[in-house]
């Protein structure tokens, strides 16, 4: 029997199965752009499934279908979105960084139009993003992600979701640890413009003829522009810590949701 005939044998399994990985790929920021075409998405989303198929078949795992198919469903998409959720956070935590530090340095009113989410963003956030992009498809982060969402399915089976007050836990948690990192990546170049403000209040102390603000503010960006591509090697380290955390998120979200 060829996949296609296997495909409308089991139907109600493939459609479970596509309509996670639908869910994952509208909200994960890796494949969630708008500049990327739908049709795209969906077919990228299909030959997902496809695999993910063929290994559930061969595992023997089927479909209850005593419980409503339609609840099934919702349960397979709900997975699906929280998968892309969680991914999506750690990405944002790079945005609220280049806020902070866009704030501080003086870029606060320069934002940049991002076609790919039809909305403003910071420009040190856009930045980093980009970069956080660059690094997760160089060490093949694309391909551990599309590995942990097939492997779901050992951790997760079809159908399997219970929804606890654990879960909103965790969420809770993840908004905590989204926020810290994002304090820790502008760390360096706030400790940095601290200093930089300390010395002009010096300087506007001992000299009061000099003009403060007119000194300050391209002294403050010229500095935070060089501390940005000076703490670039710490940034890349920490996006390390960043993918794993995701990582374990996500599969610690596999086992809340099997354990309800």
């Amino acid at each position: 029997m060829d996949s296609t005939q296997l495909i409308f044998s089991e139907y109600n399994l493939f459609l479970l199965i596509f309509v996670r990985m639908t869910g994952i790929f509208i909200i994960t920021p890796i494949f969630s752009r708008n500049n990327i075409p739908k049709i795209l998405k969906v077919s990228f989303a299909f030959i997902v499934s496809l695999i993910a198929f063929n290994t559930l078949v061969q595992q023997g795992i089927e479909v209850d279908n005593s419980i409503s198919f339609i609840i099934q469903i919702a349960k397979e998409l709900s997975i699906g979105l929280i998968i892309g959720f969680i991914s999506y956070l750690f990405f944002i935590s790079l945005f609220i960084a280049g806020q902070i530090i866009d704030t501080q340095v003086g870029f606060g009113m320069v934002n940049v139009f991002d076609p790919a989410h039809n909305t403003q963003v910071p420009i040190t956030g856009n930045f980093y993003y980009i970069l956080a992009l660059l690094v997760f498809f160089t060490i093949n982060g694309h391909h551990w992600f599309l590995e942990a969402i097939v492997k779901s399915y050992s951790i997760l089976p079809l159908g399997s979701i219970n929804m606890t007050k654990d879960i909103l836990y965790q969420i809770i948690d993840i908004f905590t640890e989204i926020f810290n990192i994002g304090f820790k990546i502008s760390s360096p170049i706030l400790a940095t413009v601290f200093l930089i403000n300390v010395l002009l209040g010096v300087l506007a102390k001992t000299v009061p003829q000099m003009n403060v603000f007119v000194v300050g503010m391209p002294l403050k960006i010229l500095i935070g522009i060089i501390t940005i591509f000076l703490t670039l090697p710490i940034y890349l380290i920490a996006l390390e810590h960043i993918f794993d955390n995701m990582s374990g998120e996500i599969f610690n979200f596999f086992k809340l949701l099997k354990r309800g």
